[in-house]
């Protein structure tokens, strides 16, 4: 039976590029998996047919020689292609498409296929998580704050390299620097990581008395923080480098400062702008005038209150709300009225509010608008 197009086994072009080509073949390496496909008979004949293409087309050299003589480019001793008949004979040449489809779909993961050499000893620290609380006060003008940190800083005493007096770090005789180990199992080669040197290429044979070989030591920094103006809660601060030491001399983690706004007594927050709930006499909400209301900066303003206010009627204070956090105009303040009922009420109050009450019939639109419905919706009830 006549071999299969490689281009066409993959379903790409033939001026298709490496890229493309390597996209492809993951696509069908997925697809034809023989682990996917256990109802599937012909699934590991075209799992190794796709392989096969694979390794032909990716390679420079081997494309521009099939490009020109096709299959028979491989065939007689020609080259070093795969062999003719499907290219695998035996379980070892599986296994090796396996490994290969492992390397391919999985390395970027895992740190992809040693180059050869010893793998870098020195590993990135831990990024850090601060979480701090500021007054709604703090979050309108911005502050400088010492925070302390407990953090692992580079050991001092073998200037992070984890080994004791000046001796260096020697290559892992495990999996020879690579930091991984590769295992047969039956048709498939699994890589883990290096149970000697923990993934780190390296051991040290006269470890530091004081980190113990890790190259850095717990420590509490204290760190000075600029607050901006105009952060709320959620905010995230990157310190860059202040996070973790690294091990063995590798660079430091970050530190991200997560910011929380307490809550205010007087004033509620959305985004920019500020609320401020004000109580009011009945006897200002109806005859109207002027009531002082403080502001986020500790400062005062004066509000006109109109005759006939309602509860729940607010008022715009411009630019009064909080800072823009990057840049902008700053937002505004609202001023609920909430007016208020009295209580404890003399003789003689409940007579002139009585007297009022009696005066008053013409002066309460709303409720005689309200107890008009009411009074149309039993009528209609009752119909």
């Amino acid at each position: 039976m006549s071999k299969r197009d490689y281009y066409e086994v993959l379903g790409i072009s033939k001026g298709a590029t490496p890229e493309e080509i390597k996209k492809a073949y993951r696509t069908k390496a997925k697809e034809l998996h023989p682990d996917r496909n256990a109802d599937n008979p012909d699934a590991e004949a075209q799992f190794k047919e796709a392989n096969e293409a694979y390794e032909v087309l990716k390679d420079a050299d081997k494309k521009a020689a099939y490009d020109r003589y096709g299959h028979a480019a491989f065939e007689g001793g020609m080259g070093g292609g795969p062999r003719p008949g499907g290219g695998f004979h035996g379980q070892g040449d599986f296994a090796s498409a396996f490994s290969d489809v492992f390397d391919d779909l999985f390395g970027d993961f895992m740190g992809g296929r040693g180059g050869g050499g010893a793998r870098q000893r020195a590993v990135r620290g831990a990024d850090l998580r601060y979480n701090l609380r500021v007054t709604l006060e703090d979050a309108y003008s911005g502050l400088q704050k010492t925070i302390n940190v407990p953090t692992s800083v580079q050991c001092e005493a073998c200037d992070g390299s984890g080994a004791e007096g000046g001796s260096e770090p020697t290559t892992c005789p495990t999996c020879s620097g690579m930091g991984k180990v590769r295992a047969q199992q039956g048709f498939f080669t699994v890589e883990r990581t290096c149970p000697t040197c923990s993934g780190l290429g390296q051991i040290i044979q006269n470890p530091c008395k004081v980190c113990h070989g890790q190259g850095r030591v717990h420590k509490d920094r204290a760190l000075s923080v600029n607050i901006p103006a105009g952060v709320e809660t959620g905010t995230r601060i990157r310190l860059a480098g202040e996070g973790e030491a690294g091990m063995r001399g590798g660079p430091s983690g970050d530190l991200f400062i997560f910011i929380e706004v307490e809550r205010h007594d007087l004033f509620e927050r959305e985004g920019k702008d500020l609320f401020c709930r004000v109580p009011v006499s009945m006897t200002t909400a109806a005859l109207g005038g002027d009531i002082e209301v403080p502001t986020i900066d500790g400062g005062r303003s004066r509000v006109k209150i109109p005759a006939g206010s309602q509860s729940g009627r607010q008022m715009r204070l411009r630019s009064k709300g909080m800072p823009a956090l990057r840049g902008g105009p700053a937002g505004d303040m609202f001023i609920e009225l909430a007016v208020e009922t009295p209580v404890n009420l003399t003789a003689r109050q409940k007579e002139l509010l009585k007297e009022f009450e009696e005066l008053s019939e013409e002066n309460n639109p709303q409720s005689s608008s309200f107890f008009s419905s009411v009074k149309s919706f039993w009528d209609s009830m009752k119909g």
